[in-house]
């Protein structure tokens, strides 16, 4: 073989794989934003997240949650995913997530970071914690609304008549 068919050879089977990832990946974004999954995780989470606490402390319930929330979640995933791909595997899956993370938009690694990742997955329950108790983050206090229009002298009702 040449080396120009080999370097064709080499991005033909290179280019199948990534259009193959690309389209895992297409398929979780339409998992994880369909109103199922949402109200799979948010009942889950609306179950669960008194009992977590923003200290540097673990508490050993936080282990069978996290548990809970890989199988329920994963399975969830796994089977939307096998549905639409059929003979999906997972691991190998999330071997080459591994080596494409930079390309993943960062929500849907952020979700997949929370099944791997029990930092991530006690961040998500303090997120939610923080916003079910009106503590969530105000950004009020820096948006600025600015006209479009030109100001003029006419008070606002009147400025509405002109146009």
């Amino acid at each position: 073989m040449d080396t120009l068919e080999e370097e064709s050879f080499v991005l033909s089977s290179s280019s199948a794989s990534d259009a193959e990832f690309d389209a895992v990946v297409g398929y979780l974004e339409d998992i994880i934003m369909d109103d199922e999954f949402q109200l799979l995780q948010r009942n889950f989470m609306d179950k669960y997240y008194q009992e977590f606490e923003d200290t540097e402390e673990n508490k050993l319930i936080y282990t069978p949650i996290f548990n809970e929330y890989i199988s329920l979640v994963e399975k969830y995933i796994e089977e939307q995913l096998l549905e639409r791909i059929p003979g999906f595997n997972m691991a190998a899956f999330t071997t080459t997530l591994q080596h494409h993370k930079d390309e993943v938009a960062g929500d849907i690694f952020d979700m997949l970071l929370t099944f791997t990742d029990f930092l991530a997955f006690k961040e998500m329950f303090l997120d939610y914690r923080a916003e079910k108790e009106g503590r969530g983050l105000d950004l009020s206090s820096g948006l600025v609304v600015t006209s479009l229009c030109k100001s003029s002298s006419l008070p606002a009702s009147q400025n509405n008549l002109r146009h």
